[in-house]
């Protein structure tokens, strides 16, 4: 068993959570119970999620996705009603790491994602250099990619082929990140994958010649807070429990 406040400057101080600018706070988002022996870790803090942590019996609860999302307007009502009130009646911290999971360079989601594909980061690219570059490996087609993607995560991908250029150079970055494709395009990469596609993208693939792979974006985040939970778990001695609650997005 662990303190509460040890917990969250250990993943404060791990994921560099204070130099990112974020839609919604990092760290702690609901207080919950002082002593931690157990830690459920979940992509989305919902309440198919809560629950399910509730039945596990934890006592905190870490996500990459938290209550709080852009635009939110603050009220509980609704759904935000139900989420405080499940986990304030079972006093079950809740945790939530957004770009700083994206971002780290060896548990977080594009690490672990890249690392499932054989992808392994030599550059960094975008907004706070989310997005993760590195060499395709050798003789990789764009049908290879995108078969290695369908293996890895499950799904197959969306895929919208370029030129059909030699996949020398490969960019990625999990989640919603297509308003990255561009940045990508100008690193130099061949290919970029994420998790969704926006009505620009097919035509930017179309025109550059850089093929575009949208690979499901809760399919793409699953990994890092799984990577954290295990290290965070061995580090400080508790129990972790990985809980994936599907989600065709």
């Amino acid at each position: 068993m662990i303190d509460r406040d040890t917990l969250h400057h250990h993943l404060n101080t791990v994921l560099e959570a204070g130099r990112f600018k974020d839609y919604g706070p990092n760290g702690l988002q609901v207080e919950g119970r002082e002593r931690i022996g157990k830690l459920v870790t979940g992509v989305t803090a919902s309440q198919a999620l809560i629950d399910a942590a509730v039945q596990a019996q934890a006592d905190a609860i870490l996500v990459h996705h938290g209550l709080f999302w852009r635009g939110h307007d603050g009220r509980v009502t609704g759904w935000m009603k139900r989420r405080l009130s499940t986990l304030l009646q079972h006093n079950i911290n809740l945790l939530a790491y957004h770009l700083p999971l994206d971002a780290h360079p060896t548990l977080g989601n594009n690490a672990q994602w890249g690392g499932r594909l054989g992808l392994v980061a030599d550059g960094r690219f975008g907004d706070q250099n989310l997005g993760f570059i590195g060499p395709a490996p050798l003789e990789l087609t764009l049908e290879g990619l995108a078969a290695l993607v369908g293996t890895a995560l499950g799904k197959d991908p969306t895929v919208v082929a370029g030129d059909g250029r030699p996949l020398k150079r490969v960019a990625w970055c999990s989640g919603g990140a297509q308003g990255f494709f561009e940045g990508a395009i100008a690193a130099g990469a061949d290919a970029f994958l994420t998790g969704e596609i926006s009505e620009p993208q097919a035509h930017y693939a179309r025109e550059t010649g850089v093929a575009f792979l949208a690979c499901g974006h809760h399919a793409s985040e699953r990994y890092g807070v799984q990577a954290l939970g295990d290290a965070v778990a061995r580090e400080l001695g508790l129990v972790h429990q990985f809980i994936d609650i599907d989600n065709p997005a």
